[in-house]
């Protein structure tokens, strides 16, 4: 031991001061005068004079470290991090207030833009988040947005659909016919004063419908599983009904999207088309090559780094296809995570492994690209605000109360049948990525964007308390169902205890 640090010792000694003398030396040998320099004397054209050492050298330091902080890299690690803590801080927020934390993450994204930050502080919001950076912001948020669409479609159980595929199919296409209907007709009275002048009736108005019809799967299934619905009756029903319209409304939202971005109506057939046949190739030929390459890896017990790039080449090459014939990467990724073998271990080892990089990084990126495009401070009016209530008033009206009525018809009781309605009325991440999607595409302006993320918040935002309430109700009918029979709440009670003795009458 003592020998290695003495030998340590003499080569930091000897090379240090080798280091020394050269530098010293060489700080006394004089380059040769060029001809250059030797125009620049004192008194002629271009020769400046020089500042004081120290203030040259304080002044060209915070210069540098200032451009350095300017720098892209710079920019885009400091959104990071700002990103990433106000999304934990406001999610854990709203966490302890019973809400899922998407919700917080959501509305730190809105803080973080124009509508607060810009506000109060609109100095650190243009240093923070500079016009320069928004595109590669945006892309990279796009990308957690793939991977979160290919999770949601992995989760897709088409073996739980047919099971309950009666009441699924009947309630789900209620609650997406209905909304759609109500949202069509909202979408009759905004569009002459809020609608893009570029933008067709038409094209706005389906739009609006699909908005309108959207229910988030992740978040519904989340807020199941916190409430321990996922065994229930409720709670298999809710996710077979979700799972269904989010399969229904995708499809009607890729239409809408080809006829929007296709130049004329052979145009949005050819790219319909394509998508048909991208659909039978990904549900016919890929998923069985999936399911014998993928399954000999779970076999074989190899989740590494094999299956994970295969797996992300087809989410990706997926995407691309979606993305090249005119829809959207984001029906690609989750046409892809469908179309995976259904094995659970493989469906864990992918799960855990994109979904930290996903829901822990990427979406918050997501969450505040969509606060830096909500601006609330357009809403300056007493009719902007009636036009927000009218729209809320409608996405309730149409989803909850469509999906109520239809699960009352199948059979279910009042209680369950409002519980129903207000899971399928949440909307959450999925009604973000959708109304994102409509304001690349410039159907959706500013303030009917601005609008319409305010919705997807109070829809999502009153799930926990409207299944609160139901509970409560429930508990509450079953007491008064006991008061007005104590005999039997005694027996049920306290069984054993007050049985009569054998032979005495009662």
């Amino acid at each position: 031991m003592y020998r290695n640090l003495l030998f340590y010792i003499a080569v930091l000694s000897v090379f240090g001061v080798g280091t020394y003398l050269v530098l010293d030396y060489g700080a006394r040998v004089q380059p040769r005068e060029t001809s250059m320099e030797r125009k620049l004397e004192p008194g002629s054209a271009g020769f400046h004079q020089q500042q004081p050492k120290t203030e040259a050298s304080t002044a060209s330091l915070v210069g540098e470290l200032r451009q350095n902080l300017q720098h892209p890299l710079s920019i885009l690690l400091l959104q990071v991090v700002v990103v990433i803590l106000a999304a934990r801080i406001v999610g854990n927020l709203f966490l302890r207030m019973g809400q899922p934390a998407v919700i917080g993450e959501i509305v730190a994204g809105i803080i973080l833009g124009p509508s607060l930050l810009g506000m109060f502080f609109p100095g650190a919001q243009v240093f923070l988040f500079p016009a320069s950076s928004m595109d590669f912001l945006k892309l990279l948020s796009q990308v957690g947005v793939i991977l979160f669409m290919f999770i949601v479609g992995m989760d897709l159980n088409v073996q739980h659909l047919r099971q309950k595929a009666h009441a699924a199919v009947l309630v789900s296409h209620a609650s997406i016919v209905v909304p759609f209907f109500l949202g069509v007709t909202l979408a009759l009275l905004i569009y002459p004063s809020m609608a893009p002048a570029h933008i067709s009736f038409s094209a706005f108005a389906l739009f609006i419908g699909v908005a309108m019809s959207i229910t988030a799967f992740p978040v519904l299934a989340r807020i199941i599983a916190e409430r321990g619905l996922n065994k229930t009756h409720l709670g298999s029903t809710a996710i077979a009904c979700a799972a269904v319209d989010d399969v229904t409304a995708w499809c009607i939202l890729a239409m809408v999207v080809a006829l929007v971005r296709a130049n004329g109506l052979s145009g949005g057939l050819l790219t319909i088309f394509l998508t048909l046949i991208f659909i039978g190739v990904m549900l016919f030929v890929v998923k069985p090559q999936a399911d014998r390459l993928l399954g000999e890896k779970i076999r074989s017990e190899i989740n590494g780094k094999g299956t994970m790039a295969l797996v992300l080449v087809i989410i990706f090459t997926s995407g691309l296809f979606t993305e090249v014939i005119g829809i959207h990467a984001l029906f690609g990724a989750f046409l892809a995570g469908v179309v995976m073998p259904s094995h659970e271990s493989l469906r864990n080892f992918l799960r855990q492994r994109l979904e930290t990089v996903s829901s822990g990084f990427l979406l918050p990126l997501f969450f505040a690209y969509t606060g830096l495009r909500t601006q609330i401070g357009l809403l300056d009016d007493w009719q902007s605000w009636l036009v927000c209530l009218g729209v809320i008033g409608v996405a309730i009206a149409g989803k909850l109360g469509g999906s109520m009525l239809a699960a009352r018809w199948t059979g279910m009781n009042w209680q369950e049948s409002f519980s129903l309605g207000a899971l399928m009325n949440t909307r959450g991440l999925i009604e973000l990525i959708v109304l994102n999607l409509g304001y690349d595409l410039g159907i959706l302006p500013p303030k009917i964007f601005g609008v319409m993320v305010l919705m997807a918040l109070t829809t999502t935002f009153m799930t926990g308390p409207l299944l609160s309430l139901s509970e409560f109700w429930s508990r509450r009918r079953a007491l008064i169902g006991k008061t007005a029979n104590p005999q039997h709440e005694s027996r049920v009670a306290l069984p054993g205890v007050l049985d009569p003795p054998a032979g005495v009458k009662v």
